[in-house]
């Protein structure tokens, strides 16, 4: 009974843990907040944080030196960690909390199941500050300094939670609470919380961004080879969702990219196959405007100059996670035939049974370098080009072609 009432906690608290296999009771696939009606004997809530320990007000780690990496949470298990904030000072840009890198062990393994830096994790691109609201992830006030989680992370014997400073400075002060449950017991088939980051300099095809067929036909993709890489996992368990931050450098629409989910082994087109970026995103015609909703949205737009700039998207699979028995690759075009050069990056979310596959090499400071933002004097020397390319003529316009 102890074991089945566990496992309804665990699936009624957000529906993203438990595998299918586990038994649960009926009631545990209702609200969210069908838990709060359930008694469950044995379960103690617990907290890790900042707090000062004198009983003063300086309720924060201090001083974590370049290079240094710190433990935040070191947990005995059984038990699930339900929430995690953290707030860092000095804000963005000053510090910035793209080279924070987050990782998180359970059961004592020695490759990390979360590694990402921690503003990504959290829902924070470009070392930028702003709102966001999804179910399981938020930033909050002031301006977004405030990150949350209510991932839930179960883990059996231990859970280690520690931070990385790679900002080139020191971190003057770092603020959090780790939120748990010290629990009896965790159902035998309950996955692991993991989260991974990718982060690339997509390259265009030889014959150009021809996106929309503005330069010509359009080519096909028939194999899903050089798609920008999502997640590549081994294991049994489900995916969960992603957050996606896209930096085009270009007025022209980006998303015109198909998601792609290949399930245990499956070859191209899979049998699950999207229609564009944008339609996984639960959005559609190329939109460029703010919208948050608990499971999708657009957090962060330019929205100014066409879709030039800087867009941060998520999609959390909260009724409909992406099962798997073997293997799962989760991938997404950048661009139509991936013909546009793109400053991507992901970090994917997914619950799987233990090992994992070993995460890549993280990748240094310089691998993860931003490209700058292109404004209004950049695109007045495209335009200067184009003029001499054109002949220099005294009356161009702009949508002239070549004769």
């Amino acid at each position: 009974m102890r074991t089945r009432l566990l496992a309804s906690r665990l699936l009624a608290m957000t529906g993203l843990v438990a595998l299918a296999t586990t038994a649960v009771d009926s009631q545990s696939t209702g609200s969210l907040l069908q838990g709060w009606l359930t008694l469950q004997p044995g379960v103690r809530s617990l907290r890790i944080s900042s707090f000062d320990r004198s009983g003063g007000n300086n309720d924060r780690l201090e001083k974590i030196a370049q290079g240094e990496r710190r433990v935040l949470a070191d947990i005995k298990g059984p038990g699930q960690i339900t929430h995690i904030w953290v707030t860092i000072a000095p804000p963005p840009p000053t510090v910035s909390r793209h080279d924070i890198i987050l990782r998180m062990y359970w059961d004592d393994e020695t490759t990390p199941s979360v590694e990402a830096p921690i503003g990504e994790f959290f829902g924070q691109g470009w070392n930028e500050s702003y709102p966001m609201a999804a179910l399981p992830l938020a930033a909050g006030p002031r301006e977004g300094r405030a990150m949350v989680s209510y991932f839930p992370m179960p883990f059996r014997s231990r859970a280690r939670i520690e931070v990385e400073n790679d900002t080139g400075r020191t971190i003057d002060a770092f603020y959090y609470y780790v939120d748990y449950e010290q629990l009896p017991s965790l159902p035998a088939d309950t996955p692991y919380f993991h989260a991974w980051y990718h982060h690339e300099l997509t390259e265009a095809q030889a014959y150009g961004e021809n996106e929309w067929n503005t330069l010509g036909p359009e080519q096909k993709n028939t194999t899903g080879a050089g798609n920008f890489l999502v997640a590549d996992i081994t294991g049994r368990g489900h995916y969960v969702g992603m957050n996606y931050y896209v930096h085009s450098p270009s007025p022209m629409w980006y998303g015109e990219g198909d998601d792609l989910f290949q399930v245990d082994g499956e070859a191209w087109p899979g049998s699950l196959h999207g229609t564009g970026t944008e339609d996984y995103f639960n959005t559609s015609w190329s939109p460029d405007s703010l919208y948050q909703h608990p499971f999708f949205g657009y957090a962060r737009v330019d929205g100014e100059t066409g879709w030039l700039g800087r867009t941060h998207v998520y999609r959390f699979h909260v009724t409909d996670p992406v099962r798997f028995q073997k293997s799962l690759r989760v991938s997404i075009e950048h661009g139509h035939d991936n013909n546009l050069t793109l400053d991507m990056a992901t970090v994917a979310y997914w619950y799987q049974t233990e090992p994992h596959k070993a995460f890549p090499a993280f990748p240094d400071r310089e691998s993860r370098k931003l490209m700058p933002a292109i404004g209004p004097s950049d695109i007045h020397r495209w335009r200067d080009a184009w003029r001499k390319s054109m002949g220099n003529g005294p009356k161009l316009w702009g949508n002239e072609r070549p004769r």
